[in-house]
């Protein structure tokens, strides 16, 4: 009976000890994150995450300003997704005529939440989300995720940041809220508030609500 208690006592010490230098880690991440700069030495991998519709389009219009040396580019969207991968092949098969040197890969993973899904099942699509980006995301070691507001980029974000909590890469988080946030931020934005290390908005009353939100107008 002593024994198990004891082997009980280490492993509840052990579980407290892991949590807490976890969430030590993720603090100490989040705090610093804007004084990681992963474009100093060279081509910065940006993972993009696409969502249907206006997301896609609002994303694209956004890498269409960015400079070149932003390669490659890893495409992440969901996989009932029909729309975004026509217009992401368009996009890139223009940017190839002027950057021979552009290189971009595409992948699917399962959607957090359809539209009019329940609560309840929200839960579970969102963990099957998070089972298959964490794999992907460790795969490709992007050096900043880049994200406007489609469910699916919570759980690539997750998985982003748990490679800093692991010391395995220091990944910077990018998120920009859509045009058409006005007054609210979406759900993925309210989440993402706390957990990126840059946060844009496109409207005013935005800044005013969450201060800790970057304003420089319309961007897309």
């Amino acid at each position: 009976m002593a024994l198990l208690y004891v082997v009980v006592s280490s492993v509840i010490l052990t579980t407290v000890v892991l949590i807490t230098v976890f969430i030590l880690r993720l603090f100490g991440i989040l705090r610093h994150g804007s004084e990681y700069k992963p474009g100093q030495k060279g081509s910065v991998s940006v993972l993009v995450v696409a969502g249907s519709g206006g997301h896609t389009t609002e994303i694209i219009r956004l890498l269409g300003s960015l400079s070149q040396s932003y390669t490659p580019r890893h495409y992440v969207i969901a996989d009932t997704d029909k729309m975004s991968e026509e217009k992401i092949r368009t996009f890139e098969a223009e940017r190839e005529k002027s950057d021979s040197t552009s290189q971009f890969t595409l992948h699917r993973i399962p959607r957090s939440r359809e539209v009019l899904q329940s609560w309840s099942s929200t839960v579970l699509s969102s963990l099957s989300a998070l089972m298959s980006s964490v794999p992907l995301v460790f795969r490709l070691q992007p050096d900043m995720v880049l994200c406007n507001g489609p469910g699916t980029c919570v759980p690539l974000c997750t998985a982003g940041l748990l490679l800093g909590v692991l010391g395995l890469k220091r990944v910077l988080i990018v998120y920009v809220e859509s045009i058409c946030r006005v007054e609210t931020l979406s759900l993925s934005g309210k989440i993402l508030y706390y957990l990126s290390d840059y946060f844009f908005v496109q409207w005013a009353p935005l800044k005013d609500k969450y201060p800790k939100a970057v304003y420089l107008g319309r961007l897309v």
